[in-house]
């Protein structure tokens, strides 16, 4: 059995000649919001799948509540909450209707977190499914996952779509809403005010593999943003150690790099530059600094940008 709430063993899933994922190891500890990001295609829905015992891996194992994800019996899915981004609900039943039956399926169902989070949303119990809107679904989604009092939630792009008032009240009823003391808490998105504001471990996936975990502060502390002002020709980018990214702003030069320290301002001098200045990232700067560095390709021509990363 795993000490891990949630673990990957030498994972591997192919879809014909695609992989999804390869050899992905992830061990997950219990308790906290865990948030994975990746670009599109990283993998992190195959991921869920493989999880949740839906598909069968290609190779390797998945482990959830320390059960294998292929074997996971009904008490075991009875602790397991999922919430995804299409907020799906029988459409020609009643939100009463809704939640009387998943009371009769979980025993532990706790009436006092469900009013809290709905109360959250404009939802009247006599209201059909297929009467609401996309951010009052996600409210009938929420609470009732909460309300099941689960030990693991996994929420796949819970906010998709949502306008700004109900992912709103759907982010306040995540971090504010008593719950299960032991609930460990899975959050994808891909937007990152949402996981800056929520998570306590970022996990990076790409191409399907694991390239980061760790908490937020960490990440953002490897990660450097400077702006360079060349006198003339600007340097390329192989010559500028951890580099990740580069935008040409106004004529100045906006390097995202990593696991560099304040000495890389020398570096820059010598290079040519009149000036070199270090400032701090978000956690949004961060990622996508990080994630564009397989993708993005500088230029010393590259027409001026009017936006930070």
């Amino acid at each position: 059995m795993s000490n891990y709430i949630i673990e990957t063993k030498d994972l591997w899933m192919q879809f014909g000649s695609k992989v999804a994922l390869k050899n992905l190891n992830l061990c997950i500890e219990a308790g906290g919001i865990h948030s994975i990001v990746g670009s599109n295609g990283a993998g992190k829905s195959t991921l869920f799948k493989l999880l949740l015992g839906v598909n069968t891996p290609s190779h390797g194992e998945t482990y959830i509540l320390g059960q294998n994800s292929q074997k996971l019996r009904p008490q075991d899915r009875g602790y397991i909450g999922f919430v995804n981004e299409e907020h799906t609900l029988p459409e020609w039943m009643q939100v009463t209707t809704l939640i009387t039956m998943e009371k009769s399926f979980y025993p532990k169902w706790n009436d006092s977190i469900y009013k809290q989070v709905i109360g959250n949303f404009n939802v009247e119990n006599n209201q059909k499914i297929n009467q609401l809107s996309r951010g009052e679904r996600a409210g009938v989604n929420l609470a009732s996952a909460l309300a099941k009092r689960p030990k693991v939630l996994i929420l796949d792009e819970p906010t998709l779509g949502l306008d700004v008032v109900a992912k709103q009240a759907f982010l306040e009823s995540l971090l504010f809403t008593e719950k299960n003391e032991d609930c460990t808490i899975i959050y994808c998105s891909h937007q990152m005010d949402e996981i800056e504001r929520v998570t306590d471990q970022l996990i990076i996936m790409e191409q399907g593999e694991l390239v980061s975990a760790s908490t937020p502060e960490s990440f953002c502390e490897k990660i450097h943003y400077w702006v360079v002002d060349y006198l003339d020709k600007v340097p390329e980018s192989h010559l500028i150690p951890g580099f990740l990214q580069q935008r040409n702003i106004e004529g100045e030069i906006h390097y995202m790099v990593i696991d560099q320290d304040s000495s890389l301002k020398e570096l820059f001098i010598k290079l040519g530059a009149q000036s070199a200045f270090h400032s701090e990232v978000s956690l949004h700067q961060a990622v996508n600094g990080f994630l564009s560095r397989n993708h993005h390709k500088p230029n010393a021509e590259e027409k001026t940008e009017t936006s930070h990363v």
